[in-house]
């Protein structure tokens, strides 16, 4: 089949209107009719990442949009990734790799280069096949950031494709948002706007027949479709930690929300399992009592650890372990579970050293390189012969006695560290939930004893189909509406 276009941008009008998703969603469309599809993020700013097939790192959301692809993740996929380390500061990633630390302003200078690399990548996805569908950032009408933007308008217009517009009418003042950003917009920027999709609706359809009408004689431009809400997802969050509830079973399990937390796509599995009551604990809130505690990963680890502290968490975590309950440290969270984390080369923000929780018998000193692998193994903790695959992201090095028991054995070499008393983990392993043996082996360990595995890559599948069935109104509606431009 001939499509009408060969590059395709969904830009949105706020931060999490479901651009991901969408992309997602037409990614598995154009897959199921055997077009080669390859997503692409020009600029994403996300603390949740991926490891690729040639060894970089990307947005968690393009590595989804790839296997929604039925390809593997590459580093051209998202050229540029920012990873926040403070209000004013981020690690600029460039094709996969650390490029430097950077203030905003540093940053916005350096958008011409960044803005090389974004178009080097794309023009290589562009001779490899042939549709690619590009995901902006936040929202085009941000005008203090339209000089050298390469996330969105600055994009498009240096590729001259058309763009679909997305806006959420679940939070309200949909049409403004449509028609706000549309104003905000250059002439030639409105021209390429093919039209808008209108996500996440619930209710009767007829009722928002009157706006939609409104909305088309307004702006000039069609609404190509209305998705629905779809309750129960289970897809890879950009950056926001998820709001929605768990399944609310009987074992708690209970997640500090760092200011700098990292990867917590780590317990999208968790979440899922109808015997398990996660939840995230935020700033200011008390801290229940649990029968699992986990420290997430963190992009500044120093930071979150006082942050811990001037949350109450250590002395919530000393007496939930006097009780017998769990503990798991990932990443970030591993290290703050040792006597101290050393930053002598001023990796994560001023050079310095700081005072661990003291709950692992070592120490952790961050390095300037980045580890960046995909691994798997078998879990040491296990009775069993459960496997573990997974990928680590991280900046620094352990060392200490609690390493003699490793968590893990990942390519015959021991990962990770346990406690002698056996109630505390720690591991660099991401997505460690994520493979059903490892998962029900985790669970066991941590007191939940019969839990059946969940398969999250299944679950994950299955609303990649959900949502791309959903979505086929709105890719009919492209075929009709570009082809005829």
């Amino acid at each position: 089949m001939t499509f009408p276009f060969h590059t395709l941008m969904v830009q949105g009008t706020t931060s999490d209107a479901g651009k991901s998703t969408v992309v997602a969603a037409l990614c598995r469309l154009l897959h199921r009719r055997g077009v080669k599809v390859a997503p692409f993020k020009p600029q994403n700013m996300a603390l949740n990442s991926a490891v690729t097939s040639d060894g970089g790192e990307i947005g968690r959301a393009q590595a989804l949009q790839a296997q929604a692809a039925g390809i593997a993740p590459h580093t051209d996929m998202n050229p540029v990734l920012l990873k926040p380390s403070s209000d004013t500061g981020a690690q600029v990633i460039v094709h996969g790799k650390v490029r430097a630390d950077m203030n905003a302003r540093d940053y916005h200078r350096y958008k011409t280069s960044a803005m090389e690399a974004v178009l080097e990548s794309y023009a290589r996805l562009r001779a490899q096949y042939e549709v690619v569908l590009v995901e902006g950032a936040g929202s085009p009408a941000e005008i203090n950031l339209r000089a050298r933007d390469i996330a969105n308008m600055g994009f498009a217009e240096a590729v001259d494709c058309p763009v679909v517009l997305v806006a959420d009418i679940d939070r309200g003042g949909v049409f403004a948002h449509l028609t706000g950003t549309l104003a905000c917009l250059s002439e030639s920027e409105q021209a390429r706007v093919a039209g808008f999709v209108i996500n996440r609706f619930r209710g009767d359809i007829s009722l928002l027949q009157p706006g939609l009408d409104w909305l088309e004689q307004r702006t000039g431009k069609p609404v190509l479709a209305v998705l629905p809400y779809l309750h129960g997802l289970h897809l890879d969050a950009e950056d926001a930690v998820a709001s929605g509830q768990s399944a609310k079973g009987a074992f708690r399990v209970i997640v500090p929300v760092l200011p700098r937390i990292s990867n917590h796509t780590d317990f999208d599995a968790l979440r899922a399992h109808p015997d398990v009551d996660l939840q995230f604990i935020g700033p200011g809130r008390p801290i229940p009592s649990a029968d699992l505690i986990i420290l997430p990963g963190s992009k500044n680890t120093r930071n979150d650890l006082a942050w811990l502290r001037q949350q109450g968490w250590p002395d919530a975590i000393g007496k939930h372990l006097r009780y017998g309950g769990k503990v798991i440290g990932i990443c970030g969270g591993f290290q703050m579970l040792g006597a101290s984390v050393d930053d002598p080369h001023g990796v994560e923000g001023a050079p310095g050293s700081m005072k661990g929780l003291g709950l692992l018998d070592m120490a952790t000193e961050l390095t300037q390189q980045k580890h960046l692998l995909q691994v798997s193994g078998r879990c040491e903790f296990s009775t069993g012969d459960a496997t573990v695959s997974g990928y680590e992201i991280h900046m620094g090095v352990s060392t200490g006695a609690a390493l003699q028991r490793p968590a893990f054995r990942i390519e015959g070499r021991p990962e990770g560290a346990r406690s002698e008393d056996n109630q505390i983990l720690g591991s660099y392993l991401h997505g460690m939930f994520d493979t059903p043996q490892a998962f029900a082996a985790l669970l066991e360990w941590a007191g939940l004893d019969g839990a059946a595995p969940v398969d999250l890559n299944q679950l994950r599948e299955e609303s990649l189909e959900r949502v791309a069935d959903a979505t086929q109104p709105l890719l009919d509606a492209l075929m009709k509406t570009l082809k005829a431009s």
